[in-house]
């Protein structure tokens, strides 16, 4: 199955996913679509909420030519640098925007792997980014709000002016 990105204001993108009880045939299925949906965008993480599957599962790969994908449950960020990184982000769920988002350079994460086995990894940079990116959509935030009222009001207003345009 390739569901469609939900489109922001989609009021699932909102809301605080279900934690997923056990890895097993049909967590894994998801999995696959999400990286052929992150893949295809491109993109390098995907998290279920922006698709309409409302579990705690992403898929991160920032790696140097994309053939290192990470699945994860029920990710948890244990820590984070006192260091900031700006990079610009952006989501499917608010096509064709973009804006320069300040994140933590370093997080270590616990979480489920593919075998359903609790691991704790440490993530540096995009790695870092999208992994803090992927785990606010399963919270319930965007990475507009991370801006300031005046940016999100602005990349808003420009958003509903493009899906008025269709």
């Amino acid at each position: 199955m390739n569901r469609p990105f939900l489109i922001y204001p989609d009021p699932r993108l909102r809301q605080v996913c279900d934690p997923v009880e056990k890895v097993d045939e049909r967590v894994r299925a998801v999995w696959e679509e999400m990286l052929r949906a992150m893949y295809a965008m491109p993109g390098v993480g995907l998290a279920a909420p922006q698709i309409g599957e409302m579990r705690r599962l992403i898929v991160v790969d920032a790696s140097e030519g994309r053939k290192s994908p990470l699945k994860m449950a029920n990710p948890e960020i244990l820590h984070a640098s006192a260091t900031l990184n700006p990079r610009e982000e952006g989501s499917p769920n608010i096509p064709d925007l973009w804006a320069m988002v300040e994140r933590p350079r370093g997080v270590t994460v616990r979480f489920l792997n593919e075998d359903g086995e609790p691991e704790e990894q440490d993530f540096v940079g995009l790695w870092a980014t999208s992994v803090q990116h992927q785990v606010d959509h399963l919270n319930g935030k965007l990475f507009i709000d991370h801006l300031s009222p005046v940016k999100r009001k602005m990349l808003l207003a420009k958003h509903r002016k493009n899906r008025k345009r269709g």
